[in-house]
């Protein structure tokens, strides 16, 4: 791809650097927003940086929040009796579109991988049980991908939780094995998180 301009150039190679994103459809992002007014520009751009500068974790479940407290844990309205055990954020998104779950979550911000070299200690484990300590936590649903990697996540969860006396639930096998959690459908997400059961070892 020939460009006239270094400036149009660089910019096709900023959006190109997007998951999901070519450098055809970058040049036509870019070529959109060169014939938008330039307060659209601005805006795109102010938007981002102020995404970038505020975003930060929530101090509870490590959910994406504007403050400390993300607007979920914030929530009175919620279960607070229950938590959903997630594997990153997009699968929390994934299962808040479903509408079914009423819950808290805890992102663990991965899952146990011995061959990439992630360990319990690389993930938000022991605030999970930090939580289940002081909170009133009656369930625990392990809401993670089924691949080898997440039900070896989900049997060390549930071994270090049993003396806590807390249930311990796993989502119902509407998601295949093998599948992400964010790219299954609202239906079949939905439905599995009302199913949960009982996660035996």
């Amino acid at each position: 791809m020939t460009f006239s301009s270094k400036l149009i150039e660089k910019a096709v190679e900023a959006f190109a650097s997007l998951p999901g994103i070519g450098r055809k459809t970058a040049l036509r992002l870019v070529l959109h927003l060169l014939k938008q007014d330039k307060t659209v520009t601005e805006q795109f751009a102010s938007a981002l940086l102020a995404m970038r500068d505020g975003i930060q974790d929530c101090r509870i479940c490590h959910n994406l929040a504007d403050e400390a407290v993300c607007q979920i844990c914030a929530d009175a309205r919620r279960d607070r009796s229950l938590v959903c055990v997630v594997e990153n954020i997009r699968d929390l998104m994934a299962i808040e579109d479903t509408g079914q779950y009423r819950g808290l979550y805890h992102v663990l911000g991965g899952i146990i991988s011995p061959i990439e070299g992630i360990g319990p200690a690389d993930l938000n484990i022991d605030s999970l049980f930090e939580r289940i300590k002081q909170d009133e936590i009656k369930e625990v649903i392990m809401a993670i991908s089924p691949t080898i990697e997440g039900e070896t996540t989900v049997y060390y969860l549930s071994k270090k939780l049993q003396p806590s006396g807390v249930a311990v639930s796993a989502i119902a096998r509407g998601v295949s094995f093998g599948g992400d959690l964010e790219y299954a459908d609202e239906l079949t997400l939905g439905r599995s998180i009302v199913a949960r059961v009982p996660y035996t070892r």
